[in-house]
């Protein structure tokens, strides 16, 4: 059997430089690979780009990265709940690519099947499409997109087991299982890392042939965004 686990997640980390691009999985702070994230922090790595659904928040996620000033662009559908992200990309210190949330999560999937690009009516006559290829079909005209292209891929997942396969919980399933397999190298971190064999065939989402690296994640904080409680009576 063949086995992806790596010790740390220093070890999951080696090979990345400057300059390149990562995917990191998540929406919001839900499901975010919080390990990967801080052991960037750590390493300073500069000029990076960053393909996620938002930025997480001023601190906590990948708000950490934009504080150190170490993400150059950021490719996004949301970009709210982050005041250093606002300011950055109305400063011009960030380059932002706005992108429709369903062609965010096609442009992963294009890649993670080995795709170059598909077409989406999503954006066609908006800033969006602008320089792009547009056709139409029966009638309706669609942009063409470009799958990404990325370095790594980081992503997390609630179980997974040596051989790689993953499972995700609840709506942790967000934009991890596309990304994975979608970048040159997918590291998963995870909450619980079982011998392989160990988990049900019927419950995994992502088999191990779209993860390269595999390690146990610590200390997850999971916090909430956005916290709403019901007033006392």
């Amino acid at each position: 059997m063949i086995k992806k686990t790596v010790p740390n997640v220093e070890e999951a980390l080696k090979g990345v430089a400057n300059g390149m691009t990562f995917m990191l999985g998540g929406f919001g702070l839900c499901g975010i690979p919080e390990n990967a994230i801080a052991e960037l922090v750590k390493l300073g790595v500069k000029d990076i780009t960053c393909i996620s659904n938002n930025a997480g928040v001023d601190d906590f996620g990948l708000g950490l990265l934009l504080h150190n000033k170490q993400i150059k662009k950021m490719v996004s559908s949301y970009v709210g709940e982050n005041d250093e992200f606002e300011r950055q990309m109305l400063s011009g210190e960030l380059e932002v690519e706005l992108t429709p949330q369903g062609t965010l999560a096609e442009k992963c999937r294009a890649a993670q099947a080995g795709f170059p690009a598909f077409y989406t009516p999503a954006g066609y006559g908006t800033e969006v499409a602008e320089g792009k290829e547009t056709r139409e079909f029966d009638g309706k005209m669609y942009v063409l997109e470009p799958a990404f292209k990325a370095d790594f891929s980081f992503v997390k997942a609630w179980k997974g087991d040596e051989a790689g396969n993953l499972i995700f919980k609840g709506t942790a399933r967000n934009f991890n299982p596309c990304m994975c397999g979608a970048a040159k190298i997918t590291v998963a971190e995870v909450e619980e890392l079982l011998p392989a064999g160990s988990l049900d065939p019927n419950e995994i989402h992502i088999p191990g042939i779209f993860v390269q690296r595999i390690f146990q994640g610590e200390h997850y904080e999971k916090r909430i965004e956005q916290r709403t409680v019901r007033a006392k009576a």
